[in-house]
């Protein structure tokens, strides 16, 4: 049931981005090919001609304004958030977090599964009552809160002070997995459990104490940072000179989230092995109407700032899911160093974007591990 949010795109919205894309002012070719040099250009022109003539937008609303949508005001902040109601009576609140270049729809399928299993021919006993917050300055909740304001507060309000929710679980990756881990940290009298998909690094670490996996997976965060990190250094330190430009040029918005989707997914280097043109530009369309790239920005610009509180340790049982093309693998000692890790699944397949590449897996995992904290 849809309640108190309704998406609702106007016409001249719609007709004002296909007249942007038809005039879009493309680059000068260069002499390389494929995604070498960044996004790959004739991907991008064919996906941009699709959107400008043969993605159908109000589609996409109306699946959008089907799902089971609620509104609250937390803080001053008005927040969108879904509501699966668990097909068991008496079930286990549980709370999800996206990350970015993401939206809560990346989410849904996971939560159909943990709230209606049955449908997926897993034990109804299993389900939860999955709660989805579509994070502030982010599609849907385009309302980011002052620096001081932290998401994880505001989540717990949500859940414990407008839903009523006195225990309740907690899944996240991404920027959704630190959200996850201040919660748990905060609140752990609430939080029963927390599943990740990413970990913070220890708040102190002696060098001289690490084993050999540890080194080297701290070697490959770097390694990572040099070839990949590009985005995240300008996200956090210049987001400002890039906003305007990605706020202005939906195609420029395109381009700087379809390469994430690539590289960071289970994809083989094939952008349609995981993600089809109408997701990737129900995606692009919703940061575009809303305009929230720029506020999707102040995330990591805030963090860098030293305004997020940081993780240091999170006592409630955790479970990390290691999924073999995320950004990085973090080892089970790593993650110990700052958890209570009570379950370390290393997974057959998928990437970062692991709710929607590989719900199944995802969602057995989760089970699996809050089934004994029921």
């Amino acid at each position: 049931m849809n309640s108190g949010f309704l998406l609702d795109i106007p016409r001249k919205d719609v007709d004002e981005l296909r007249d942007r894309l038809r005039h879009t002012r493309w680059a000068p070719e260069w002499p390389v090919t494929g995604w070498t040099a960044g996004t790959d250009q004739s991907e991008l022109r064919r996906l941009v001609s699709y959107w400008e003539d043969g993605f159908d937008w109000e589609a996409q609303q109306h699946q959008i304004n089907e799902l089971p949508w609620q509104s609250a005001t937390i803080s001053g902040t008005s927040l969108s958030y879904l509501r699966f109601e668990a097909e068991s009576p008496g079930a286990l609140p549980i709370v999800l977090t996206n990350g970015w270049p993401s939206t809560v729809l990346e989410l849904v399928e996971l939560a159909r599964r943990l709230a209606t299993p049955s449908a997926y021919g897993e034990d109804a006993a299993d389900s939860f009552t999955v709660i989805v917050p579509a994070l502030p300055g982010f599609p849907f909740s385009p309302q980011r809160p002052t620096h001081a304001e932290q998401t994880h507060e505001i989540w717990h309000r949500l859940m414990f002070d407008e839903l009523g929710f006195e225990r309740y679980a907690a899944h996240g990756g991404d920027l959704g997995a630190g959200i996850t881990s201040r919660l748990a940290e905060a609140h752990p009298e609430s939080v029963v459990g927390i599943h990740l998909l990413a970990v913070a690094a220890p708040a102190d670490v002696d060098s001289a104490s690490l084993t050999s996996g540890e080194q080297a997976y701290l070697d490959e965060v770097q390694s990572w940072v040099s070839a990949e990190g590009g985005y995240q250094h300008e996200q956090q330190t210049r987001p400002l000179s890039l906003a305007p430009a990605l706020s202005d040029s939906p195609v420029g918005l395109l381009a700087w989230i379809i390469e994430k989707y690539r590289a960071w997914s289970d994809s083989d280097g094939d952008l349609s092995a995981r993600f089809s043109d109408d997701f990737l530009l129900a995606q692009a369309s919703l940061y575009w109407f809303t305009n929230s790239t720029s506020t999707s920005f102040r995330p990591y610009w805030e963090f860098a700032a030293g305004l997020t509180t940081r993780v240091r340790r999170v006592d409630v049982p955790t479970a990390v899911a290691v999924f073999p093309r995320d950004l990085t693998q973090p080892p089970r000692s790593w993650a110990e160093r700052t958890y209570n890790v009570e379950r370390y699944s290393t997974m057959p397949r998928g990437g970062h974007f692991a709710p929607h590449e590989e719900p199944d897996l995802l969602a057995i995992d989760l089970r699996e591990f809050l089934r004994p904290l029921r």
